[in-house]
C-alpha cells in the first residue's frame, strides 16, 4: 500500500513544484491538496526515520518562498519516488 501512495505523492509534488515553476498558483493549490491527502494515507510504522521527517515537512513548503517550496517540493518527490521503487 505505501509503495502506490508514495509513487502518487511523488508526483502531486512534481505538480506542485511545476506549477511553482509555472507561476501557476491554482495548479499548486490544487496539487498541494492532493499531495497533504496522499500524506495522510500513508502508514508510517514501516518506514525509515528519514522518511518520516520529510512526510512531516510536506505541510510547510506553503510557508516557504515560491523558489524555495518548488525546490523542496521537487527534491521530497525525488524521495518519495526513490523511496517507492525499494518498498516491498
Amino acid at each position: 500500500m505505501n509503495k502506490q501512495v508514495l509513487g502518487a505523492l511523488a508526483m502531486d509534488l512534481k505538480r506542485v513544484a511545476l506549477g511553482y515553476f509555472r507561476g501557476s498558483t491554482p495548479m499548486v493549490e490544487t496539487f498541494f491538496r492532493e499531495a497533504l491527502k496522499r500524506r495522510d494515507e500513508i502508514d508510517c510504522k514501516n518506514l525509515k526515520p528519514y522518511l518520516i521527517k520529510f512526510i512531516n515537512n510536506i505541510e510547510s513548503l506553503k510557508k516557504e518562498e515560491n523558489e524555495k517550496a518548488a525546490d523542496d517540493a521537487l527534491l521530497y518527490s525525488i524521495i518519495f519516488q526513490n523511496a517507492s521503487t525499494i518498498i516491498s
